[in-house]
């Protein structure tokens, strides 16, 4: 997921001149990192929706053997779609046919109240392939942008690295946008890769074509990667394993962001209309490979798909009869359902687990106005959208197919991270994590089986700025700052005399209308202490304190 919804750099101009002047976001300094945390201390009541149905660096013990086979397991993570952008999920009201999504649910498990870590792109997806959150690395505000440094560090222990370990071949497809360490020709004519140590949020220089593009998905833990950085991002071209496929000689004018994204180096004949088709005719092959060779393997598909640039293809454009946005939905829908065609044609689907969900809520950057003419709630019953705190941001659809384990049909109301999906791969093979990985990762396994006890005491939430961060207990959400995420927003908030702290009880209150911070201290006491430990001990989950990647810590003194 990129950043057009959630920047407030409207013009090319600006966005070319900060890229002129190789523009970073520093890190936040400890004074200003989060205060709301120590501190004292945002709107429509809803009704939840009714079922709607149709490697080697790293050393991992091997508990005792499950008793289940060892599955398959393929990740479709879409990008920009919101929690009622799926009819299963808002059955009265979503406009867009999605049929290969709801007979995946028909055929799976439905889970009702799954959040990304993240309401926004980059560390939404670093906390899927790490189980650690975003917010304890250098990156304090928005994503990475052009040619930015690799955020996983090389010696951390990955989802993919740990599956490569028990056997498994690992691939990515598609979207990346967690840096790489990208050889840049400096106008003097000096290629230059990033400083050991050093991050940059962003880099400026002309990619070199012909040389090796390090720190990429094939050194953090996958066997193999085709795709592109990031979809709206320079360069423009794809990306096999370690060097882009084609020279990237021409420039794309990026006079329309959402149809074409920013200006930059593009390869010659590049269309933004060919790239989601592209992904999805490469992992159609990587697993027809798998059904021949019989490899057990671990297959990311991070879709490029809704995200800008908007581009259905052609059997697509038109389709939907409300907007560009929905077609590309449909088409989104389209590739799910040539994923699950692809295994049963190659007889992989009754071994393999298939997740489906969105790596954030629905972009506000793209026009909404035809889904709201159209009766289309984009974030079902919930307030918000991409890169904000309230629920839009970050709860997403997830749908898991796993057959002869999980019930056809089912449904999940337990609180669950996307994070947790490395605790419980882990989990089903009979893994042990160690003590520096997965820190934020709880294991859902037993839900997967038919259990009904909550697995996650709570979970932690981070919008577009780092500094503001939102805990889930239960049924109660507090918020670390007024407004709904932006530093601007919280800033002129206080100052209106609003508190600078947020609880609801999202159960009754899905819209988080109503601030109830003044009349529960108690809950709000809590839930800040319990915030306070995760940020001091390294983790969320049962272990050994682990350091954060920055300084945190002097944060709770204040």
């Amino acid at each position: 997921m990129g950043v057009h919804s959630v920047l407030c750099f409207k013009t090319v101009g600006f966005i070319g001149a900060l890229f002129a002047l190789g523009f970073v976001v520093p890190r936040l300094a400890a004074a200003v990192w989060l205060p709301a945390i120590i501190s004292e201390n945002m709107v429509l009541q809803a009704d939840l929706p009714k079922d709607g149905l149709p490697a080697a660096p790293f050393e991992t013990e091997v508990a005792e053997n499950n008793p289940e086979a060892k599955p398959n397991i393929v990740v479709i993570l879409a990008d920009d779609i919101g929690y009622g952008d799926i009819r299963c999920y808002d059955p009265q009201y979503a406009k867009v046919a999605t049929p290969h999504i709801d007979r995946l649910a028909g055929e799976g498990m439905r889970f009702t109240d799954a959040h990304a870590s993240a309401s926004i792109c980059t560390p939404s997806r670093y906390s899927i392939l790490t189980g650690r959150f975003s917010w304890r690395t250098p990156l304090q505000d928005q994503v990475l942008w052009f040619y930015g440094f690799p955020l996983i560090s090389a010696e951390r222990l990955t989802l993919p690295g740990m599956l490569r370990q028990q056997g498994y071949q690992t691939a990515c497809i598609g979207k990346w946008h967690l840096g790489m360490d990208w050889p840049l020709r400096q106008a003097n004519g000096e290629v230059t890769r990033v400083p050991n140590g050093k991050f940059l949020q962003q880099r400026g220089g002309a990619p070199v074509f012909g040389e090796p593009i390090n720190h990429g998905p094939t050194t953090r833990g996958f066997d193999s990667y085709f795709g592109v950085d990031t979809p709206n991002f320079p360069p423009y071209t794809f990306i096999e394993n370690d060097r882009m496929i084609a020279d990237p000689v021409d420039h794309n004018p990026g006079k329309d962001l959402i149809a074409c994204g920013y200006p930059g180096p593009m390869a010659s004949g590049w269309r933004f209309d060919r790239t989601l088709p592209t992904l999805a005719g490469k992992a159609e092959e990587y697993l027809a490979q798998r059904a021949k060779d019989q490899k057990r393997f671990f297959l990311y598909l991070p879709l490029t798909s809704i995200h800008e640039p908007i581009a259905p293809s052609a059997p697509f454009v038109g389709k939907s009869g409300i907007s560009p946005v929905a077609d590309f939905l449909m088409e989104t829908d389209a590739v799910v359902g040539q994923m699950m065609a692809a295994l049963e044609k190659g007889g992989l689907a009754g071994n393999t687990l298939l997740v489906f969900t969105s790596d954030n809520g629905h972009s506000g950057w793209v026009d909404v106005k035809p889904f709201q003419k159209a009766g289309h709630r984009r974030s079902g019953p919930y307030r918000g959208s991409k890169a904000y705190i309230p629920e839009g941001g970050h709860r997403v659809p997830m749908v898991i197919r796993w057959p002869g384990v999980v019930k056809p049909g089912a449904r999940c109301d337990q609180l669950v991270c996307l994070g947790d999906l490395m605790a419980t791969s882990a989990d089903l093979l009979g893994v042990k994590l160690p003590a520096n990985a997965g820190e934020d990762s709880v294991s859902f396994l037993p839900l997967l089986r038919g259990g009904t006890t909550p697995v996650r005491q709570d979970v932690v939430l981070q919008c577009i700025t780092g500094r503001f961060l939102a805990i889930r207990s239960g049924d109660w959400k507090l918020i670390t700052c007024a407004g709904n995420g932006y530093v601007n927003e919280h800033e002129s908030a206080v100052k209106r005399g609003l508190p600078p702290i947020q609880l609801y009880n999202v159960a009754n209150d899905p819209a988080e209308a109503k601030n109830l911070q003044a009349q529960y201290p108690k809950i709000v006491q809590r839930l800040r202490a319990q915030l306070a430990k995760y940020i001091s001990e390294g983790r969320s989950t049962p272990g050994p304190a682990q350091p954060n990647d920055i300084k945190l810590e002097g944060l709770l003194s204040r």
